[in-house]
């Protein structure tokens, strides 16, 4: 009679510890697959965001490229002298 009543004692233990496993897997399943879902959301709003720079970017570059002024060429003879001052430059150079 003993022997009976320790198997019914034994499937009821064995019952309850893969319900307890059931109940924290599920548990664990939840956590795991909502932060996932959370990650995803978030990929999501990080790539919309890059979207949104890039077009802000090419924006400012356009406007700054309209507003920039019209460069002015300088004049010939500060040309020549600049042309000068870099031929003096290279006889200060010691040839080897």
């Amino acid at each position: 009679m003993n022997e009976v009543m320790n198997s019914g004692a034994l499937n009821f233990a064995s019952l309850v510890v893969s319900l307890v496993v059931l109940v924290v897997g599920l548990v664990l399943w939840f956590f795991i697959n909502r932060a996932s879902s959370r990650t995803n959301e978030q990929i999501e709003l990080l790539e919309a965001l890059l979207d949104q720079q890039k077009r802000q970017n090419a924006l400012l570059r356009r406007l700054c490229e309209s507003n920039e002024p019209e460069k002015e060429e300088t004049p010939e003879p500060v040309k020549a002298q600049a042309k000068e001052d870099d031929e003096d430059f290279i006889r200060l150079v010691a040839e080897r």
